[in-house]
């Protein structure tokens, strides 16, 4: 395959304004067609067109050209090949800033297009609709993407129109005089984006149907379960990601005032994006953030759960027999912190949740429901923002973190080990009130920063250490926000205990049981440390870093 031409720039010529005399029009969604048509006629334009698209224009009385008398070829192949010549691609991508591009269409009798308006077959739809898979392949647009592709490389000279969005503005332009450069440059980029996203749905279609490398990645595993080496390991991932998301809101700004930002969503996704906001403020960029965060923290549980979170960290997390129970427990960990917090529950909020709730300053609330009473209490705050997730809410397969040149991808940090696999490491044995005491703040922590100490007492957090540099600054930060309720309290670890001196300071203020995940080379220090202080230790064999 012979590589793309190159072309002195200086045979160029300047070609802001292109008058229109010529358009394709070939579309499945017919919305807006003939008014869009009428108009292009009405300035005349000469209008080419296929198949239906050519019928609903003749109907509605207007002349049309059919393809077919362009190509001097018949579609065929049950309208497989419409569209696919040099009769139709050179009048596209004719690029008449050059002279010898002119020439050449003159000698092959071709005239060239100025316009083209293309939308694809209905995919999508077809396949929400139940259809078989004769029928779905069927509706795989060949000529169409191939069109709209064309267009948009060449819109130096062509406007590339795929949304009836858009017609009202064509219609404009081409009623004015001609398209200019800027509009046909932002045409072209809603029109490659409109074909990525259409091949995208068919690559997840084929994945979903016929084909699915996850599957044969994870069929790979099992058989090398045993003799998992790196290339084993590497095996799971494909050569490459898609990524199907499109824009939903823009957001007033992003991070910091300075910043812009938006909301993109996945389709058929269930998460926080989905969420229908029945109160408030619009969401913000750090709303966002802040209300996945303390979804993630309060669905890490099966009990009733609620979590407070500020900065992405947690002020608290609490399970209980009720929301509003979970709801004080996590409150009293850190009132101060939790105020202007994002509050999120596993659980509809009830009313009892929202007679709390209702007088401490709160940006959103997001849960699964909301008892009528607990609207009628929680909308008498004009700005608090409410939030009902979808039904069906889960975290994603992937979690993706871009980098400078790059995109991380890495499965979510959803495996807790449970209690009867770890290790009694120290001490007696914990009694079951102190085991499941361990149990729940093992799941906690994993919501914090790292690096994460968090002190728990009767299924709720009552001190958090986050985010420090070292791990002894955020033992000594979890110990002073639990004050004196760290005596008597557990304690859990994010990673293991490098020395010695970060579980001294939890020992100093009296923490009754810790568990941790181990594998120190100086494992045997703070083992030592541990029995002296006669407090139980846990080792998991499993750790929750949270970056």
């Amino acid at each position: 395959m012979s590589g793309p031409s190159s072309h002195d720039p200086s045979l160029y010529r300047e070609r802001d304004v292109v008058p229109v005399k010529r358009a394709l029009i070939s579309v499945s969604d017919k919305t807006g067609l003939v008014e869009l048509a009428t108009t292009l006629a009405g300035a005349g334009v000469e209008l080419v067109s296929t198949g239906s698209t050519a019928s609903t224009l003749r109907d509605a009385g207007l002349d049309v050209t059919e393809v077919s008398s362009v190509t001097g070829f018949p579609e065929s192949l049950d309208g497989r090949v419409k569209t696919l010549h040099p009769g139709v691609h050179a009048g596209i991508l004719a690029d008449l800033r050059l002279e010898d591009h002119e020439k050449q269409l003159a000698e092959l009798g071709i005239a060239p297009f100025e316009v083209v308006v293309v939308n694809l077959y209905p995919f999508t739809q077809t396949v929400e609709s139940g259809a078989d898979a004769a029928d779905v392949i069927e509706n795989i647009d060949i000529g169409g993407p191939a069109l709209v592709r064309a267009a948009a490389k060449n819109h130096a000279n062509v406007a590339i129109v795929v949304n009836p969005e858009n017609y009202a503005e064509l219609a404009a332009a081409v009623v004015g005089g001609g398209t200019v450069l800027e509009t046909r440059q932002k045409f072209a980029s809603l029109a490659f984006e409109h074909t990525a996203g259409y091949d995208m749905n068919v690559a997840l279609w084929f994945a979903e149907n016929l084909y699915d490398p996850w599957e044969d990645a994870d069929d790979e595993l099992d058989e090398l379960e045993d003799e998992l080496d790196e290339d084993a390991a590497e095996s799971e991932w494909g050569e490459g990601i898609l990524l199907d998301a499109e824009l939903q809101t823009v957001l007033r700004y992003g991070e910091n005032s300075h910043q812009s930002a938006a909301l993109y969503v996945g389709e058929g996704a269930a998460g926080i994006a989905q969420a229908t906001q029945l109160h408030g403020k619009e969401m913000s960029y750090n709303n966002y953030v802040d209300a996945d965060a303390a979804l993630r923290a309060a669905y890490d549980h099966t009990a009733p759960t609620v979590a407070i979170i500020k900065h992405a960290n947690p002020c608290g997390i609490a399970t209980a027999d009720t929301i509003a129970a979970a709801h004080r427990l996590a409150h009293a960990c850190d009132p101060v912190s939790a105020f202007g917090g994002v509050i999120a529950a596993n659980r509809t909020i009830t009313a009892e949740a929202a007679e709390a709730i209702k007088d401490i300053f709160t940006e959103v609330i997001v849960a699964p429901g909301f008892e009528p009473e607990a609207l009628e209490l929680l909308t008498q705050k004009k700005n608090v923002r409410l939030l009902q997730l979808p039904e069906g809410y889960e975290r994603e397969d992937l979690e993706l973190k871009q980098i400078s040149g790059g995109l991380l991808v890495q499965n979510p940090d959803t495996q807790f080990a449970p209690a009867s696999e770890w290790t009694l490491a120290a001490g007696k044995p914990a009694d079951d009130a102190t085991l499941a005491d361990l149990e729940f703040a093992w799941r906690a922590v994993r919501a914090v920063k790292s690096n994460a100490i968090l002190l728990a007492s009767g299924g709720a957090s009552v001190g958090v250490g986050m985010g420090q540099v070292n791990r002894v600054d955020s033992c000594h930060l979890a110990v002073n926000r639990a004050g004196e309720r760290a005596a008597g309290s557990v304690a859990a670890s994010d990673a293991f205990f490098p020395f010695a001196d970060g579980l001294q300071v939890l020992l100093d203020a009296g923490v009754a049981a810790v568990v941790q995940p181990g594998g120190s080379v100086r494992d045997p220090e703070v083992i030592a440390a541990a029995e002296a202080a006669g407090v139980t230790m846990y080792f998991t064999g499993e750790r929750h870093f949270f970056h």
